[in-house]
């Protein structure tokens, strides 16, 4: 008869309040109930959205807390409902689950789960946590980073909440990034604003989401894809992944989507995705495009130019369609 999982001592990066400070506690994390497994982490990644949850956002408060949201694994344990996956797996830790079942599910909308959505409450689905962390003369229960934590050795998640991958199709220092940074740029160019065959693209911001929107369209097809950033470093690592046209924004002497104009014959580009976050890009952004049935995608992690509220039960892109000038907003969803 197999053993039962036990409690496991280990690490984890734990923040103890708004503004910090994070650090590294021995933690206990408890063995996984019937639908959820326990992972040894490989590999995690650091998201603009951890510091945003160090600063206070969007954890309503609830500290102490386990950081992390990105990463890859492989399951160390698992509860007796778990079918799909076994020990030995390796596995992508997600925030947004599948059931497959639900109307959301059945449509193609599975990012709109409607019984594994986003874990906003820092708990399990159950309500409850599996991670304990000393405080004080007590053991107190530590809360996830949302619906699951990857800051730490070992880490439980609901099964619904984990995908597995091929352990050699990808090292684990770049499937860390899946879950998040490759799936909002790579999904952009993918559902907010397909990318078409031989049209032309601009990409504001050549980070992991900006570059993951640059693979993007490349796989889609188009045909000019330009890359706006001001750190010279990343011209090389853009054009390596398909920028066709490299534009270092740092002392321009006019305005940046004048530039992407002048790139394409004066008229602009068919799409352009806004991965920076910086307030004066935005608006270039918006200025870069062709006038009619196009689009600006912003992926925002906060707003810099306008006051915009991103509910995390259904976590969203600001998305900004230019349609004969006219400027709606709406939202949209990652993959």
């Amino acid at each position: 008869m197999a053993k039962a999982p036990q409690v496991i001592t280990c690490k984890a990066a734990v923040c103890w309040g708004v503004g910090g400070p994070v650090k590294i506690e021995e933690v206990e994390v408890e063995p996984p109930r019937p639908s959820e497994i326990r992972v040894k982490m490989l590999c995690a990644s650091i998201c603009r959205t951890d510091i945003l949850c160090i600063n206070g956002f969007p954890t309503q408060g609830l500290y102490p807390r386990v950081l992390g949201h990105e990463g890859v694994g492989v399951v160390e344990s698992l509860g007796e409902e778990v079918k799909d996956l076994q020990v030995g797996d390796t596995v992508i830790p997600t925030t947004l689950g599948e059931c497959g079942e639900c109307g959301s599910c059945e449509s193609g909308r599975t990012n709109f789960c409607q019984k594994y959505p986003i874990g906003a409450t820092g708990l399990m689905p159950d309500g409850t946590s599996r991670f304990t962390v000393r405080e004080g003369n007590k053991r107190t229960p530590a809360y996830q980073f949302l619906s699951c934590a990857t800051w730490c050795e070992y880490m439980v998640v609901d099964a619904n909440y984990a995908v597995k991958i091929d352990a050699g199709s990808i090292p684990p220092p770049q499937a860390s990034i899946i879950s998040c940074a490759f799936t909002s740029g790579y999904g952009a160019t993918w559902k907010a604003a397909p990318v078409t065959v031989g049209s032309s693209v601009a990409v504001f911001g050549l980070g992991p989401v900006g570059l993951s929107a640059v693979q993007g369209a490349r796989m889609h097809g188009a045909a000019k894809i330009i890359g706006v950033d001001k750190n010279e470093r990343r011209r090389k690592i853009a054009s390596e992944l398909g920028v066709t046209h490299f534009i270092n924004s740092e002392g321009l002497e006019k305005p940046v989507s004048e530039v992407v104009k002048e790139l394409t014959d004066g008229k602009g580009v068919d799409a352009c995705f806004e991965c920076s976050g910086y307030a004066p890009f935005m608006n270039q952004a918006m200025k870069a495009v062709v006038q009619v049935s196009t689009r600006t995608i912003m992926l925002l992690q906060k707003s810099c130019c306008c006051k915009v509220i991103i509910y995390f039960n259904s976590y969203v892109h600001f998305l900004i369609v230019k349609k004969r000038k006219r400027v709606e907003m709406a939202f949209t969803c990652m993959i």
